[in-house]
């Protein structure tokens, strides 16, 4: 008996080997990419890389699960690092203080993973992410609008030249056309997203985080709301898509 036990009566003991071979990126360890993260590792994913460079701040306690009093401005990769091992001791996992734009991709070879999981904020970054995955043939699934959604149910998976109503999507649409990419798998919701509150409490002189600690132009230009169970469906979503492309490929046959 071991920690996956449980899994392997679902999968079965080739499939848990599969996933423990497997090497994951997760791009954005927030709300999103912490429950991806979490559910990966407690799937048996055997070499996690997670790229994020922000720090916990204490607006992140209400949804990010390696958010709590004690880890407050502590790197986000780090923590989550810990929390794998301490889930999995036998997992290779590296933390990368890395804020993934065009101007940092090149210090990233995706073609070494077997999946890539995009769970970043910018659009730029999430356009880089989508073309340099096409151009290596790395299987790629990128989060949409979550932020302002409060109906975990209406997420869905999809190509994102299916989607419709979500902004983010709408967007992605548009530049992945001008960019050639003809494809990238997606979870997004039709719900239409409500206004942040005006008399809601947000000091961003208070946060940790790097978008209010460096005052980056552009890099968060209205912080959104968030509550504690929408990021965390859509990070166990694509986590359960993950799990199910790794397996299903380990499965195609090899062409002579």
């Amino acid at each position: 008996m071991n920690q996956f036990s449980r899994s392997e009566l679902v999968f079965g003991k080739p499939a848990m080997e599969r996933l423990f071979e497997s090497k994951v990126a997760v791009f954005g360890v927030g709300g999103v990419g912490g429950f991806a993260v979490e559910a990966l590792a407690r799937s048996g994913i055997g070499s996690l890389d997670l790229f994020d460079n922000d720090r916990i701040c204490l607006t992140n306690l209400n949804r990010q699960i390696h958010a709590t009093t004690s880890s407050i401005g502590k790197y986000k990769v780090d923590v989550a690092k810990e929390r794998v091992l301490d889930i999995n001791p036998a997992a290779i996992v590296f933390a990368h203080r890395l804020f993934y734009v065009p101007e940092t991709s090149m210090n990233v070879d995706l073609s070494k993973y077997d999946h890539v999981i995009d769970a970043i904020d910018t659009v730029s970054g999430k356009l880089e992410l989508a073309v340099k995955s096409y151009e290596a043939g790395v299987p790629i699934i990128s989060s949409m609008g979550a932020g302002n959604k409060v109906n975990p149910a209406s997420f869905e998976v999809a190509d994102v030249f299916e989607t419709s109503v979500c902004p983010l999507a709408r967007v992605m649409r548009q530049e992945l056309r001008k960019r050639g990419v003809p494809r990238l798998k997606v979870v997004f919701s039709k719900e239409l997203p409500i206004a942040p509150r005006k008399d809601a409490s947000h000091e961003e002189d208070e946060c940790t985080c790097v978008a209010c600690a460096e005052g980056r132009p552009g890099f968060r230009r209205q912080t959104p709301g968030s509550t504690s169970f929408v990021p965390a469906v859509v990070g166990m979503i694509i986590a359960g898509e993950v799990i199910k492309s790794l397996l299903e490929a380990r499965q195609q046959p090899h062409s002579e």
